[in-house]
Order: structure tokens, then sequence, then C-alpha cells
């Protein structure tokens, strides 16, 4: 197939939309489809690539709020309708929901062409950590505008696709996330870099990774951790990651240790080399650090919702929390700490759990939907061919 891949975000850039989508371009291109990658610029000057199996359209782009290192595409309807018309591509495939998201949406639809699109991030959520939670209902209503464009939205849980089906979004098909098993595993516990973080081998190391954000509710993980700690005091707090309050927190508990952000096998090391993990956010569509935490073999404590729900099943190899209890969040961290018997059978099962999670699995799974609405619409059009349908 020639796929037709449109987002605003991609490596280099790193969250979690940007690695999955690099993942899926690569699963593609292993498979021997062609590529037409289109993307916002995300440095001046920068050259498209053009090889034999990828192809790079790159288009005008601007900040993100509040995010400088990301950017947001602009809509570049008349660049890719003429793209697609001298290079007609078999399936248009749209990642995010931004300014070039919709005029791809537009532009595939005025060519005639099938068009998947997929739900990464729940911005509506997001609104009431930005200040613009009247905002809430109009972001969705546009989100379920935007994905009823497309013959086919994927999304990555069945607690997703319930509750944007009952949100009255439409054709909705699950399809979950990998994790590299072999980069996030046990075997990458360093004693050096926990040596590097003051802590020793009775030392109970507490991870957070994400974004610093906040929709992220982190303050919710320091408070876990505070009372943590006053039932284990040899313990520590590890911030991965970067992002618009890494300042004021850095600031604010000195004690803390901020790492930063972290790739490939460092990021790896610093996932094995602790022992729990926090993940405080309600806001996640799927959450790619929980499966990263758990093919790690960390005892992780979430709510019970995205990848969480889908994947820990509660005190065998992961503990969960009723979302927004806070409360029992912070109690099962510190219970958590208390028991290390339990601690080390939930960090045992925990990769087990995951295992069967290989995105060559994904990747197939991604180009059979490819596939299949190709051949779709393919059927559709030599129906219209054979019993077209008289003018009134």
């Amino acid at each position: 197939m020639r796929v037709a891949l449109v987002t605003e975000t991609y490596p280099p850039e790193v969250n979690g939309v940007a690695l999955t989508l690099g993942r899926l371009a690569d699963g593609l291109r292993q498979r021997g489809h062609q590529l037409q990658l289109v993307r916002p610029r995300q440095q001046r000057g920068e050259q498209p690539a053009l090889t034999a199996d990828l192809r790079e359209l790159l288009v005008g782009s601007l900040p993100l709020p509040r995010y400088p290192g990301l950017r947001f595409g602009l809509p570049a309807h008349g660049a890719l309708r003429k793209a697609w018309r001298e290079q007609r591509p078999d399936i248009v495939h749209v990642a995010t929901e931004g300014p070039l998201g919709w005029s791809a949406l537009t532009a595939a639809r005025r060519l005639d062409l099938p068009v998947s699109s997929s739900f990464h991030t729940n911005f509506d959520a997001y609104s009431s950590h930005y200040g613009i939670g009247w905002l809430r209902g109009s972001i969705e209503r546009y989100l379920r505008r935007f994905h009823n464009r497309s013959q086919v939205t994927l999304v990555p849980t069945q607690q997703i696709a319930r509750r944007l089906a009952s949100a009255d979004f439409r054709n909705l098909l699950v399809m979950a996330r990998g994790v590299d098993t072999q980069l996030f595993n046990p075997r990458r516990r360093s004693t050096e870099l926990r040596q590097q973080w003051g802590a020793d081998a009775a030392t109970l190391v507490v991870a957070i990774v994400g974004r610093l954000a906040a929709e992220k509710n982190l303050m919710l993980a320091v408070a876990a951790f505070d009372e943590l700690h006053r039932t284990y005091p040899n313990s520590r707090l590890l911030f991965v990651g970067d992002g618009p309050q890494k300042s004021a927190l850095a600031a604010r508990h000195p004690e803390h240790i901020f790492a930063g952000m972290r790739h490939g096998e460092d990021l790896a090391a610093h996932y094995a080399s602790t022992d729990i993990f926090l993940l405080p956010s309600l806001t996640e569509t799927y959450g790619n650090v929980t499966l990263e935490a758990m093919a790690s073999g960390l005892g992780v404590v979430a709510f019970a919702s995205a990848a969480a729900l889908e994947l820990i099943d509660d005190g065998r190899n992961g503990l969960l929390v009723r979302p927004g209890d806070e409360q029992s969040f912070i109690r099962a961290a510190s219970a958590l700490a208390a028991d290390p018997g339990r601690l080390a059978r939930l960090r045992l099962r925990a990769p087990a759990r995951v295992a069967s999670l290989d995105w060559n699995t994904i990747h197939d799974s991604f180009a059979d939907v490819l596939e299949n609405l190709v051949l779709t619409h393919a059927r559709r059009q030599r129906a219209k061919e054979l019993f077209p349908i008289a003018p009134d």
C-alpha cells in the first residue's frame, strides 16, 4: 500500500503519541508498504526525507502554547490535494486532530480517498487543567465531528471506546499499543545508577515518568511519596521527564531527584533501577508509561483507567485505585512500601502481563485495518460504477 500518515507530532519529539506513531510508521515500512509522512517542520531549514519507502511532506507550524518544544501544524489543504493528485495514496491515516489533521481529512474526502483516524489524547479532559474548562463541551463536539468524518477511529482501550461511543463517536475500533520488552525489562537494573541517586540496596526508589505538567496530577504523587516516606524513611523520589512544571517542582522539592528527559537504554535503566511506579494521572488516553513500568518489573500504583485498567489485575501484578480517590491512592502507595514481600510478588508478575504486547503484533493489526479499509473502499467504488444512482 501507499499510506499517507498525517501527524502533528513525531520523533525526535518525546511524548507518547510521537513515539507510538514512530513505531507504527516503522512497522508499515518493515512490511513493504510505502509511507508518505505529513508533519510540521520541527526546526528551521529542515529538509524532508526522500527514500524508496518514505517520502516526507513538511508543512508550516507554530509552537504549542506552554510547550515550546512541541509544534502544531498549520492547515495545508491545497498542498495536500496537489500532492495526493500527483501520487494518489491508497489510504490516509490522520493521527492528530489539529489544523493540519482537519485539512488532511477535508482533502482526503474531496479526493474520495479512504481515511482512518486515531484517538490518542483526551484534549477535552485537559481543558480544566489550563483554565479553559468552560470549553470542554466545545472541544468534545469538535473531536466528535473530526473523528466521525473518518471511516474508522482507532482507540487504545475498551474503556475509551465505551466513553466515546456514549458521546456519539462512531466506527470505533480498539487497537492496543505495544512495548519493547527487549528494551524495557528488569535486567536493565543498575547499581551504579542507584548509587548516583544516593540509593543503596535497601533504599526504596519511587519513580514518576512522563511529562511534568498540570494534567498529570503530580502533586498527588508527591503527597503519596510523603506519606510513603514516613512509612519507609529510606526512600527516594525520582522524576524522569520534562515539562512546564519541572522548574517549580524542582524549586519546591530540592530533596527529590530530577533526571530530566531520558531516551533508549538510558531511560530503560532509569525504570528498572527503581522499585515502585506511581501514575497519578486521570487524563491518560492510554499511558505508555504503564507498559514500560510493568515490563521493567516495577510495583505500579495507578488509578483504574486507561492502560492500567486493561492490564493490571489488582493485587496480583499491580495496584488499582478507584479513579479520583486520592486518599486511597496515597494509602495504597504507603502500604506497598511497608510490605516488601507483596512488592516483590507484584514486581515478579508484572513483566509477564505485558510480554504479549509485542510491537510486531500491533504492527500487523494496524496494517490489517488499513488494508481492509482500502479493500472496502475499492468494492464500494466498483459498486457505484456498476449501479450508478440516477439523480432525482
